[in-house]
């Protein structure tokens, strides 16, 4: 049996929650797969090559983790294929919870993008090619579809439910009204319902606390989100970069503007752990972890005490003082570029 194989494990680490008002069980930390993925594809080359992927995929199920979240156009399907052949490899499909996106363009011309019929129809299979699997757990649309009649896109979206090529379906990063005609739609049809929403939150991005959190909350709807940890800005000294930093084109349109504020956050992040002695990523996940409405955020890994840094988060309870801390040089951000 090789040292990857699948093994019987005594999951004591992880604490497990519903996914929203669903009966399914998730690990309270999901592990995000945008990093796993071949460099030479798509539009990250900072990502991870198989090889040097496989080990984090490992360290998340040996510390109790079972949920783990990619995308279609991640690497351009490769992060599909890296996460799928590990978790076959290292774990039982019983016991994972594999969610996927579909919205990003996977090839050129007419229907290579975007939210119609065809294209969801066309890309679940896809996607379930390359995760080497018969069902996704949770399929998300990766943003709203301007061109697409919503209504389109949500009958596609339960079809692939009643085909029982998607357990559940989620949605990502669009504004509260949209997502709220969408739920009322499918409401309305007697579709299937979305039972998450994945947006970005962080002690640097808390805009979704206006609307969007007191809308998943009404509705049951698990709050999943993505960046945690503000592209690692809450975990290192303010000014010092990656090499994601470096190359990230996305990620250099969040923060902007707003340096000054975003640096004392940062510093009341380094003041906490330093006080507690423990490392700034456990304090901002504490931070995001207590929030009532938070199902599990979506923790990307490239060293391996990223995981273990997640992982110990759960334990930490920050006191009212620390909170006020954390909370007070915020000033309201300017909406991420959807």
């Amino acid at each position: 049996m090789s040292a990857e194989a699948v093994v019987d494990r005594e999951v004591t680490t992880v604490k497990f929650v519903r996914l929203g008002s669903t009966g399914l069980e998730v690990s309270a930390i999901a592990l995000g797969c945008m990093s796993y993925g071949d460099p030479t594809m798509g539009a990250h080359p900072w990502s991870m090559d198989e090889a040097a992927s496989r080990p984090f995929i490992r360290s998340a199920l040996d510390n109790g983790i079972n949920f783990f979240d990619t995308a279609n156009v991640y690497s351009l399907g490769s992060s599909e294929e890296i996460v799928g052949r590990a978790l076959a490899d290292m774990a039982r499909r019983e016991e994972v919870v594999i969610a996927t996106k579909v919205h990003g363009r996977m090839h050129d011309g007419p229907n290579g993008a975007g939210l119609s019929r065809k294209a969801i129809l066309q890309e679940v299979d896809n996607s379930l090619r390359r995760l080497g699997t018969d069902y996704i757990d949770l399929y998300q649309i990766h943003r709203w579809d301007p061109l697409t009649p919503i209504e389109e896109t949500l009958e596609a979206l339960h079809d692939v439910v009643k085909a029982g090529k998607a357990r559940y379906i989620g949605a990502s990063s669009m504004f509260a009204w949209q997502f709220s005609k969408a739920l009322y739609l499918q409401k309305a049809n007697g579709w299937a319902q979305f039972v998450t929403m994945q947006d970005h939150y962080n002690l640097l991005g808390r805009e979704i606390e206006r609307e969007m959190l007191p809308l998943a909350n009404d509705w049951g709807v698990g709050v999943l989100p993505w960046s945690p940890l503000a592209r690692g800005r809450l975990t290192r000294d303010w000014g010092e970069t990656s090499a994601r930093t470096e190359t990230d084109a996305y990620g250099s349109t969040l923060y902007v503007g707003t340096e000054d504020a975003d640096r004392r956050v940062v510093d009341a992040v380094a003041g906490v752990a330093s006080a507690r002695g423990i490392p700034r990523a456990q304090v901002a996940l504490a931070w995001l972890l207590a929030q009532p409405d938070v199902t599990a955020p979506i923790v990307g890994a490239t060293k391996m005490g990223h995981i273990d840094d997640a992982v110990a988060a759960l334990d930490v309870q920050l006191t009212a003082d620390e909170v006020a801390a954390l909370e007070a040089p915020y000033i309201p951000h300017a909406q991420p570029r959807l």
